[in-house]
């Protein structure tokens, strides 16, 4: 039997990772407080309330140093705290004080790309990297065989996916496109593949770029890990929920 065996969110996109042990998801809408929040730069044509896609924001793609930040959000409080190998730990609000943000993460942004400017948010469907609110299902197995592929072990987190699952089989999540799946007490619909760009490269732990996923996901013929979907039911998702195809 398929379980769910990791929950994650992001609550700034591109700015940390925060582990879970259940979630509740509603219908039409991303994971709860996942991607939020966005880190727009000096070049963004971003419009507040309105989603935009990942080039208006700072992202691991072109700072890699981004991919070391972990993330825990207090929901009762509003507060995040930012924790990253280089920099010192950050408790801030971001709606209120989203200048602190701006200059703890600068030292990790090149500076010859666009630089960080100020933060947006957009409640419901959050900013993730598909044009309708989705939640990323992500398949250990498949996982695995990019691991055999590239000849070692590698980080989850490279995928910065929502809810993992665990299969003898990699790649099936790209036969149930268009299918409904329960996961727990929610019923989840795959809608497209999630391609993948050079975010993947880097390392986790260091931010550092020291891995080619891309010419490994190559080697399967395509460049995609994990499904986008749409939540068709809403329902509760802890540790250990089953994943059934229906």
């Amino acid at each position: 039997m398929m379980q769910v065996d990791d929950l994650w969110r992001h609550p700034i996109k591109s700015h940390g990772r925060e582990a879970l042990e259940a979630v509740d998801l509603r219908a039409g809408e991303a994971m709860p407080w996942d991607r939020v929040w966005a880190v727009a730069h000096d070049a963004s044509k971003a419009e507040a309330g309105v989603w935009a896609q990942c080039a208006n924001f700072s992202r691991v793609s072109k700072a890699p140093d981004l991919m070391a930040i972990t993330a825990t959000l207090d929901e009762a409080t509003g507060l995040i705290t930012l924790s990253h190998p280089d920099r010192p730990d950050l408790t801030f609000d971001p709606d209120k004080d989203p200048g602190a943000l701006i200059g703890w993460s600068a030292p990790l942004v090149p500076q010859n790309r666009a630089l960080p400017s100020h933060i947006m948010r957009l409640d419901g469907r959050g900013y993730t990297d598909s044009d309708f609110p989705s939640v990323t299902l992500c398949n250990r197995a498949s996982h695995r065989a990019v691991e055999a592929q590239i000849g070692h072990d590698l980080s989850i987190h490279r995928w910065r996916g929502n809810i993992w699952f665990d299969s003898d089989a990699p790649w099936v999540e790209f036969d149930w496109m268009g299918a409904d799946i329960q996961v727990g007490d929610a019923i989840l619909r795959p809608t497209e593949r999630t391609d993948r760009c050079l975010a993947t490269t880097a390392n986790p732990e260091t931010g550092r770029r020291d891995a080619d996923t891309l010419a490994a996901l190559d080697a399967f013929g395509h460049q995609d890990f994990s499904v986008r979907c749409e939540v068709i039911k809403g329902g509760h998702i802890v540790l250990g929920s089953s994943v059934v195809p229906l």
